[in-house]
């Protein structure tokens, strides 16, 4: 006969899938009970959890690339007043808002190293502004922002409290005792500072609730910095504008707030302390060069004066106003050449005796050449090395670049100055000439009006410098006194109401997975390492043989069935007689059909099935023979009384007796006759190879229907395969959940070479899937035994 059922690939690969979700499927309910445990956790853990806010600002940075924002000196452009010359570029502010020394300055100001912690039942709560219980310290000392301290107050009464103290890293001996019970507002001093505790006044009545405990911590600066640069975040809103907004997380929302609105706060302080450095310095170098001016001009009009004076003259220049007229071009753009020469030259003396952390005079050239882009690029590197050395030394690498860039910067000023006097004075050279052209043609001149004019020249020059550094000392007034921010608050702190950690949503989400991913886990662990045979897929996907049918587990395996069995064993065992009369049909009918029960280890319950396979032929009508042939480890006497000890071993021992000694009727059987191995002799294969075997099978095939023979497993001995050719069919027996799959090359290769005629398989002991929705028997299957309801749910 054929494989009968689900030979197909496909088929066999749909139902190896159904049963692998069966396995998963069945288990239903550790899925439920470790997905409820992990929602348990997740819930508990939440409830205890410490949430996380997340506060954020939005400023807008000036950046000169991206347009920045309106300044407030925009007013004053025509006077060349813009700015002092510094460049904001928003990655660098963006930098500077996260330094630690920012931030340092915004958790000193607000005292955010001191924290107060409630103790509650079962958690504990930290306290900011709304605090039932102010701290502050006073008189602190440098140890106070480096060393740790612990304070552990039990309030006693409404106006007094015990104070514990725990300090570590403190280089002086404690002046107090470990605890000791003070009153409110009283000063206690500490190695680091004295220290206030205060109390509400609202709170401050007979009728509280006392013995509150909290934990006041002082915590080192660098752990409190470090800890807040690992929570802030700052982000430009986009790419195209210098909107950046700031944020951080924090249990306390007004904290956070707090936080980032005095960062905001500092760091415009700081950068309009910064941008005031070159007004500041220009403001300075005006002062003195107006001071040298006011003398150097005082003089030159003592001199006119003196001159008139001795001369007795009051317009000497009407006689010569033709000439005069036409030298006045000519006299102006000498004074003005002379006037940036001046300023040049000034110039130039204040670049070598300044240092090289010093700023250079602003829009003090006229003009605009390369000196005064110069100038502005030497201010900005000056102002970048300024700031740099507020958080490091002059050894830092960045500090040694910038005063190489500032040492070549001072060249190019220099050598650009340099250029420019020397461009001056050959124009002042040319513009002499060509006035001397003109004071040649007024020979008749008198004397004095010449040396009037000498004196004049020089007055006016004077004149016109002294006016000109008061131009641009209004000018660095008006710039020292507008200077501008560089960030403008667009939204205040603001924090938001859900918290951002943990996440309800996800930790409940990821409890709900772990819940059901362990039992899968499990399950597929213990699938993974299980290679025993399930079902007849595991057989037939291996190679294709006769399969003639399952048996189910028996609840009593060691009794055999009878005319009235209704059990799935027994409709299983006659579906399998059934299969096997097919199997068989090509044998004459007036021969007995002989049938071999072997399997491939011991235990896989061979005997079990040729015994019930017997009896259920009996049944039938037919006149059934049950031969003992496993010599080695008979097992038929288990489940039949035998009359006698004795059996075929004793008759193929003896040369006298005949084969109806030794057989049997049995009790309950009326078809149904025994002949047992007897007892275990010492050479069974000598035994198994007589002739008597040959003869007792052409015996058996003329007096019975039926002869069902009781073979030992092939995997152990050759006696079944010396035997085969007896046979008319070989039942090959495996049992589920006992046989290893690695084990299935045995009968696969039986079959394969056809070492045991006419095979076929039948799994025993199976466990049917409740999934099919039908079983042997069509409902009238095994009565399954009461179990109380826990061990139903966990299939106990």
């Amino acid at each position: 006969m054929d494989n009968n059922n689900f030979s197909d690939e496909d088929q066999n690969e749909d139902f190896n899938l159904r049963d692998t979700l069966e396995l998963y499927l069945n288990q239903w309910q550790w899925f439920v009970l470790t997905a409820c445990i992990c929602v348990f956790i997740a819930y508990t853990y939440l409830r205890y959890a410490t949430p996380q806010y997340q506060a954020s600002t939005t400023i807008l940075v000036k950046d000169d690339r991206k347009g920045g924002m309106l300044s407030e000196l925009s007013a004053f452009t025509d006077l060349g007043i813009g700015g002092s010359g510094v460049k904001s570029n928003l990655d660098n502010e963006t930098e500077i808002l996260k330094s630690r020394t920012l931030i340092e300055k915004t958790i000193k100001k607000l005292d955010l190293n001191v924290i107060i912690v409630e103790k509650g039942n079962v958690k504990k709560s930290e306290l900011y502004l709304d605090k039932k219980i102010e701290v502050n310290f006073t008189n602190k000392k440098p140890s106070f922002y480096t060393d740790k301290m612990v304070f552990q107050l039990v309030e006693l009464t409404p106006t007094t409290f015990e104070l514990e103290f725990n300090f570590s890293e403190v280089s002086k001996p404690l002046s107090l005792k470990n605890k000791k019970v003070f009153h409110y507002g009283e000063l206690i001093p500490t190695p680091n500072g004295d220290l206030i505790i205060t109390k509400e006044k609202q709170l401050n009545n007979l009728s509280e609730e006392t013995n509150r405990s909290y934990t006041i911590m002082v915590n080192p600066l660098n752990d409190v910095v470090g800890s807040y640069l690992s929570r802030i975040k700052i982000n430009p809103v986009s790419k195209t504008s210098s909107v950046v907004e700031i944020s951080i997380t924090d249990p306390i929302t007004k904290r956070a707030e707090d936080f980032l609105d005095n960062l905001v706060q500092i760091y415009n302080e700081e950068a309009a302390t910064d941008k005031s450095f070159i007004s500041e310095s220009t403001s300075k170098f005006i002062a003195n060069r107006l001071l040298l001016i006011t003398q150097e001009l005082d003089g030159v009009e003592k001199d006119v004066q003196h001159f008139k004076t001795t001369n007795k003259l009051t317009d000497i220049e009407t006689e010569a106003q033709l000439f005069i007229k036409g030298a006045d071009e000519y006299n102006k753009k000498r004074i003005e050449t002379e006037i940036q020469l001046n300023m040049v030259s000034s110039m130039s003396d204040f670049i070598k005796k300044s240092a090289p952390s010093d700023l250079l005079p602003a829009n003090m050239i006229a003009g605009k050449g390369e000196e005064t882009s110069i100038i502005g690029s030497y201010n900005q590197l000056v102002l970048e090395r300024n700031r740099i050395l507020k958080s490091a030394t002059v050894e830092n690498p960045t500090v040694i670049k910038l005063d190489q860039q500032l040492a070549s910067l001072k060249l190019n000023v220099r050598e650009s100055l340099a250029r420019m006097q020397t461009n001056l004075t050959i124009q002042k050279r040319d513009l002499k000439g060509q006035e001397g052209l003109l004071d040649s043609k007024i020979g008749d001149i008198p004397v004095q009006e010449r040396q009037f004019r000498v004196i004049a020249r020089q007055q006016k020059v004077k004149e016109e410098l002294y006016l000109y550094l008061l131009q641009k000392r209004e000018e660095t007034a008006i710039s020292l006194a507008a200077t501008e921010p560089n960030a403008r608050v667009i939204d205040s702190a603001q924090a938001s109401k859900i918290p951002v950690s943990p996440k309800k949503s996800i930790i409940y989400l990821a409890a709900l997975l772990l819940g059901l991913l362990i039992p899968f886990s499990i399950l597929y662990v213990i699938d993974l390492l299980d290679t025993k045979i399930k079902s007849r897929f595991d057989i037939t996907s291996k190679f294709d043989i006769p399969f003639l049918g399952d048996i189910p587990k028996s609840i009593t395996p060691s009794e055999m069935i009878d005319a009235t069995s209704r059990t799935g064993t027994a409709e299983a065992l006659r579906i399998v007689k059934t299969n096997l009369d097919f199997m068989l049909s090509q044998v004459p009918e007036e021969e007995a059909k002989v049938v071999f029960f072997t399997s491939t280890v011991p235990g896989e319950g061979k005997t079990f099935l040729s015994v019930n396979l017997a009896a259920t032929m009996a049944l039938s009508g037919k006149k059934v023979l049950l031969v003992g042939m496993d010599l080695r480890n008979p097992k038929l006497g288990e489940y039949i009384e035998a009359p006698s000890a004795h059996g075929l071993t004793d008759y193929i021992s003896s040369n006298k007796a005949s084969i109806n000694d030794y057989i049997f009727k049995s009790k309950i059987f009326e078809n149904l006759s025994i002949l047992p191995a007897g007892i275990i002799p010492p050479n069974p294969t000598e035994l198994l190879m007589s002739k008597k075997i040959g003869e007792l099978f052409n015996q058996f095939k003329k007096e019975y229907d039926y002869v069902v023979v009781d073979m030992a497993p092939v995997s152990m001995v050759s006696d079944t395969l010396m035997l085969s050719k007896f046979a008319d069919a070989t039942l090959y027996v495996i049992r589920a959940n006992v046989l290893d799959k690695r084990m299935l090359h045995i009968p696969k290769t039986l079959y394969k070479e056809r070492k045991l005629k006419n095979m076929a398989v039948v799994l025993n002991d199976t466990v049917l899937s409740k999934s099919y929705g039908y079983g042997y028997g069509y409902g009238y299957g095994i009565k399954e035994e009461e179990k109380p309801w826990f061990k139903k749910i966990f299939n106990q």
